[in-house]
């Protein structure tokens, strides 16, 4: 095996400690933890959370506009598209936020590099090196089974030049590691000290997956209990469901469901993936709290970019600007918030994002995990920390 593959393969998910870790007071025992769902492709806000009683909504939307037959009322003017009554329970409940108008300055259009923004914490111009939450989610300390899992394989957001940060596809490099181990005596030559670190770094993966295994199994018929629908999303979270209910100590979990990139005959396929959507994180809503553990958890979505206001001449959606987002838990207080879009205000056909994203980063590290000093601290919002608890 050249250097250069086994490089490759720490860079896509076996990121594990390089040196001891500070510990954070404040959120060290916290036990809560954040699921991440990311909404890849870009997600249509207007046709997701809708300014029904807005006449320009349907002025710019001939075709794609949906009515009142099509939404659940939530507040005021706002309403939430049908396909996810799954969630309407939740939202009944006070346990789903709607946090509108997010987005960044000088929004860049491209899938690859506006997601790598929202993973790296980065503004309209740069991102950040390491995802936005890993330097301060291993400043918690390096007791856990992993400092976050991601159950979709990507591993942007945890971009991490150290802390324990798996994916699925852990286990396949783990297995290519250990058998190059074993195969070489080069691992145990000290003339070859980046090659004894990779191994190193393969055995506490290895000491890691291996506890996150036995609590797996020490409860084998927890499968038979929950019934989750049969969409990628659905397995994701019924297998977050599974890891949290076996006690896995892990503060982030990552899930991603695709094809949200909707620039043709967008009414049914986005529909379709707002039900797969809301089903599945209904479903997982029920799963935690049957398990003890909603009230600790907390459930987020982000996605690259929203779509444009005006819709486009094949019935879809061109990639645009600021986009909603939800936010769900047991132990925060449900609401819209926020503003309303102003369609009246338009900026070519783009509308104007109204809160920066990081503000989101900073309720969640700083009120959620206990942070108060962390990356996002200078994009506060005093008044969005009445979302939580």
């Amino acid at each position: 095996m050249e250097r250069r593959h086994l490089l490759r393969l720490l860079t896509a998910g076996l990121s594990i400690p390089l040196a001891p870790l500070q510990l954070a007071q404040a959120a060290q025992s916290s036990g809560r933890r954040l699921i991440l769902v990311e909404l890849s492709g870009a997600n249509d806000g207007l046709n997701t959370v809708v300014p029904l009683r807005n006449d320009r909504y349907r002025d710019i939307r001939p075709s794609i506009a949906l009515g009142s037959d099509d939404v659940f009322s939530l507040h005021g003017d706002m309403a939430l598209n049908r396909r996810m009554r799954a969630l309407m329970s939740a939202w009944n409940d006070g346990d789903m936020a709607v946090v509108q108008g997010l987005g960044y300055p000088d929004q860049n259009r491209s899938h690859f590099k506006s997601i790598a923004l929202w993973e790296n914490g980065g503004d309209g111009r740069q991102a950040g090196r390491n995802g936005w939450l890993t330097d301060d989610i291993e400043s918690m300390g390096q007791s856990f089974d992993a400092h976050g899992i991601s159950l979709d394989g990507g591993m942007g957001v945890f971009a991490s030049s150290s802390g324990l940060w798996l994916s699925l596809t852990s286990l396949r490099q783990l297995k290519t590691l250990k058998d190059f181990q074993m195969n070489s005596t080069a691992a145990s030559d000290s003339a070859n000290p980046a090659l004894a670190l990779l191994m190193d770094r393969a055995d506490t993966l290895d000491a890691s997956m291996t506890r996150i295994s036995k609590k797996i199994a020490a409860q084998p018929h927890y499968s038979t209990r929950l019934r989750f629908g049969n969409g990628d999303l659905s397995r994701q979270a019924a297998l977050a469901a599974r890891l949290i209910a076996a006690d896995v100590d892990a503060p982030v979990l990552k899930l991603k469901i695709s094809g949200f990139d909707t620039h043709e005959y967008q009414l049914g396929d986005h529909g379709r993936l707002l039900e797969d959507l809301a089903q599945a994180l209904a479903d997982l809503r029920t799963a935690l709290r049957q398990s003890g553990h909603w009230d600790t958890t907390m459930i987020m979505t982000y996605s690259e970019f929203g779509r444009r206001a005006t819709e486009n001449r094949s019935s879809g959606t061109d990639h645009g600007t600021a986009a909603p987002h939800f936010l769900l838990g047991g132990s925060i207080r449900g609401g819209l918030y926020g503003e309303d879009p102003d369609l009246e205000n338009l900026e070519d056909g783009d509308l104007r994002y109204t809160l920066d994203y990081r503000s989101l980063y900073d309720l969640i590290l700083a009120r959620w995990f206990g942070l108060n000093q962390n990356r996002f601290s200078n994009h506060a919002e005093d008044w969005l920390y009445a979302l939580t608890a």
